[in-house]
């Protein structure tokens, strides 16, 4: 809900990005549940990053939501990444736009090889 209200705010985005990151992530049992109720997210992950492009704190934590949400193996997995993989422009762009972050050039990379 932040996220719709707060569009132009870099930092709502950037910490809902991250909390989406962290929900998603984990191997543990309940890890592939939280990425599927995260799925629903991705279209207001990609507008973050749309809306804050110059931002390298949203934009990093955009791929680290990207790449947790993608993780994973099976069916349910093919689902969300082929649901991700419209984004891969936007990390193309960011890495682009940030070559001095370490973070965005290392979750980038990360999200590429999981949406491949």
């Amino acid at each position: 809900a932040a996220m719709r209200a707060h569009p132009a705010s870099a930092g709502v985005q950037q910490y809902a990005c991250q909390t989406l990151g962290i929900i998603a992530n984990g191997a543990d049992a309940q890890a592939e549940a939280r990425r599927q109720a995260a799925v629903d997210a991705l279209p207001l992950v990609v507008a973050a990053m749309r809306a804050h492009p110059a931002d390298a704190d949203v934009q990093q934590q955009a791929c680290t939501a990207l790449c947790n949400i993608a993780n994973g193996a099976g069916a349910q997995a093919e689902a969300r990444k082929q649901a991700a993989v419209s984004a891969l422009p936007l990390v193309v762009a960011a890495m682009r736009a940030h070559p001095a972050s370490a973070g965005v050039q290392q979750w980038g990379q990360y999200a590429l090889r999981r949406l491949e």
